[in-house]
């Protein structure tokens, strides 16, 4: 199992290239880079471009929100563009995708990142609040600005902490001791996300549809996650020759996470579709507002009769 947004191996990947050693497991002839960031033994070309891949979808997603938060900033109205069930929805996906990661035991750098995710998400989520506080009261009130430095300023400390708390609980734990039940939850987490994540672009486009605009609104939220879901679907086929396993085991696996990667490419293809019918609709009532009316032909002609 993987987190939704970033692939990984499944045991029956890198399971003969791995030695062991009393009390200490040697890849023989794997990636140090990749054995030391991932943990993971890759030696072939395959696993190795699939690492490759899935480390780009991950950044692709790390900086997916970073346009949405500056332009929310820029405009000062994120709460007329955004709709509140997209960001609710995402953030309950990455909860869940968080909830499934730490039920099946992933990668130190897979909790680590689906924390990131999530609070990537509380920042989404608080700038909105943020903004329509502001912008309903009619007053300026300096101390919701303090509590929102406050909020965010705490937010960090705890994303600072909680990754290597969780990473050595997890460690704790014994592998070989994990429940059935508890596996299969995690995997239940997985299919949950998926239709989080899904659900997450219906409120934004009926939002875009109703206002007929998407100003305010940043592409480039949608464009990375394109990229994140695409280069993660394309990180889990790329591995598909270097499996010593069942194939048809490692994609059912895989199944939840692909189901909702694809699923949400097609949907943004319709938000992009959005950007680009209502860009066409404000740049020609733009057009309109600043059209200058053909006024100086008769101005000429009455200065003409008046001189007559």
């Amino acid at each position: 199992m993987t987190t939704a947004r970033f692939p990984g191996k499944s045991a029956d990947v890198a399971a003969g290239n791995w030695s062991s050693p009393p009390g200490r497991l040697v890849c023989v002839n794997g990636t140090p880079w990749i054995l030391y960031l991932l943990e993971e033994c890759v030696d072939n070309v395959w696993e190795y471009c699939s690492v490759v891949i899935g480390l780009i979808s991950m950044f692709c997603f790390l900086l997916s929100t970073l346009p949405q938060v500056y332009e929310a900033y820029r405009n000062g109205k994120g709460e007329e563009a955004m709709s509140f069930g997209f960001l609710f929805f995402l953030f309950s996906g990455d909860l869940t995708s968080f909830a499934g990661c730490y039920l099946t035991s992933q990668l130190p750098i897979q909790v680590i990142t689906v924390v990131f995710y999530i609070f990537t998400d509380l920042i989404l989520i608080s700038q909105f609040l943020y903004y329509k506080i502001k912008n309903s009261s009619s007053r300026k009130s300096p101390v919701l600005k303090w509590l929102c430095f406050m909020w965010c300023g705490s937010a960090s400390l705890v994303l600072l902490t909680l990754p290597k708390l969780i990473v050595d609980n997890s460690a704790s734990l014994d592998t070989k001791s994990t429940s059935k039940s508890v596996e299969i939850t995690g995997y239940v987490c997985g299919y949950l996300a998926s239709v989080f994540y899904l659900s997450s672009r219906l409120p934004q486009l009926y939002k875009n549809f109703q206002r007929q605009s998407t100003e305010g609104t940043s592409y480039m939220l949608f464009a990375l996650a394109m990229m994140g879901n695409g280069t993660y679907g394309l990180s889990v086929i790329v591995v598909l020759p270097a499996l010593k396993g069942s194939k048809q085991t490692f994609i059912i696996k895989h199944l939840a996470w692909l189901i909702g990667s694809l699923g949400v490419i097609v949907l943004d293809f319709f938000v992009t579709a959005q950007f680009v019918m209502y860009r066409k609709n404000s740049s020609a009532k733009g057009s309109k507002l600043f059209s200058v009316p053909e006024v100086e032909p008769l101005l000429c002609e009455e200065v003409e009769l008046s001189l007559l």
